[in-house]
């Protein structure tokens, strides 16, 4: 099927172009749901017998990208919330056992077929605002039957929904009960073994962990990343969250393609993060749910060339939030990041934190054309608003949605 569409302004988001890659008189040309060309609509090839569509001239952006993402779980922490509000920290709650390990329950009573039925509502979410692809973790299960059956659940949405899913195997996320004091016999007779097993089901596209003093030390997730290293999977990482811990700093030696809030990221570590091309994935709806008061340093990934990204962190504990339009207006407004950086941190730089910059991301002649068409006067409107959705319409490989 060839499709054109016409009449369309476009911010392609393409490397190398000026900001956001603006073109005014644009047009899209779309052949077996790939971009076979996307520039000034005088320059359009001729496509013979295409279906047209006038877009009216509306704004097109590439599809938007939530790379970072619990979207798969049981139940909810709302009574966390509320400790929250009388004055317990994510420490405080996370050492009297809550948090993280709080969630276990919920998630390893339900089957594959259920935990799809509770992620789909959250995916609609996402899907409704423009959305192609959502990276998705384990790390509620702590167990390796389960662990799988939340990927498993992951790879199921995908048939479920017109929606690309990338996976990351993050056992190494906290230690369940069974296994306290005994974090390297946990990793070394689940988190390691549950990958090596998943990953031979073909269930792991990347591997995570959380370094934190509460969780992982730097030393203990190097072991995790060699075995992902020996498997072929790449890494990312949550690092420098609530403090300091080397997690960055492993990233940027291991060549993870990302690592994720970032807090208390230092000027050593955004270089090291920029030389080996290392994605800041920033996260500022658990910044603004648990009450941080420090800030990811933006100024610093900007002096030292840090790609930036922005995501969800869609989860029950600490962000149990499902809007990358809402994740754009906080990144702008608690980050103090620009309009482009919020656009390109939501497609180019997310495609790029995920390792599928060559696929999507951008509106590029070669890539998939997953593409959301907006009601809105400029691409500043999509980061400015707070609670409303112009989506008009999303294309994903090629099919209008």
């Amino acid at each position: 099927m060839t499709r054109v569409l016409t009449n369309a302004r476009l911010a392609t988001l393409a490397e190398g172009s000026a900001g956001l890659g603006l073109v005014e008189d644009g047009a899209v040309l779309i052949e077996s749901g790939r971009i076979a060309y996307a520039g000034p609509q005088a320059g359009l090839p001729p496509a013979a017998g295409a279906e047209r569509l006038d877009l009216g001239g509306r704004w097109v952006t590439p599809a938007l990208i939530d790379c970072h993402t619990h979207l798969v779980h049981g139940g909810n922490r709302a009574r966390e919330f509320e400790m929250r509000l009388a004055g317990a920290t994510y420490e405080e709650i996370a050492r009297a056992g809550g948090g993280i390990v709080a969630s276990l329950a919920a998630t390893r009573a339900l089957s594959v077929a259920e935990l799809v039925e509770t992620a789909l509502p959250r995916l609609d979410a996402l899907l409704a605002e423009g959305v192609s692809t959502v990276e998705v973790k384990s790390g509620y299960g702590l167990d390796i039957e389960t662990e799988c059956r939340m990927l498993e659940a992951a790879r199921e949405l995908e048939t479920r929904r017109p929606v690309r899913i990338a996976t990351s195997w993050l056992a190494a996320h906290a230690v369940p009960a069974e296994y306290k004091n005994r974090k390297a016999d946990y990793l070394a007779e689940v988190a390691i073994p549950g990958l090596r097993e998943a990953h031979s089901r073909g269930l792991v596209d990347a591997v995570d962990g959380f370094c934190e003093g509460i969780a992982f030390s730097a030393e203990e997730m190097a072991e995790v990343f060699a075995a992902a290293r020996a498997l072929g999977l790449p890494v990312k990482l949550h690092a420098e969250q609530l403090s300091h811990c080397g997690g960055a700093a492993l990233a940027a030696r291991s060549g993870a393609l990302s690592a994720d809030h970032l807090e208390y990221a230092t000027a050593e570590d955004a270089a090291a993060m920029a030389a080996s091309g290392t994605v800041a994935v920033l996260l500022p709806g658990a910044y603004y749910f648990i009450r941080e008061t420090r800030t990811p340093p933006v100024d610093l990934f900007r002096q030292a060339g840090t790609r930036m990204a922005l995501a969800t962190d869609c989860n029950p504990g600490t962000s149990p939030l499902t809007s990358l339009l809402l994740t754009m207006n906080m990144g702008a407004t608690l980050f103090r990041l620009t309009v482009e950086e919020c656009l390109a941190g939501t497609t180019r730089e997310a495609a790029r934190a995920l390792g599928l910059l060559a696929e999507t991301g951008t509106i590029e002649a070669g890539k998939s054309a997953d593409l959301a068409v907006w009601d809105v006067g400029s691409p500043a409107e999509l980061v400015y608003r707070i609670g409303f959705n112009p989506l008009h319409a999303r294309v994903f490989r090629g099919e209008r949605i």
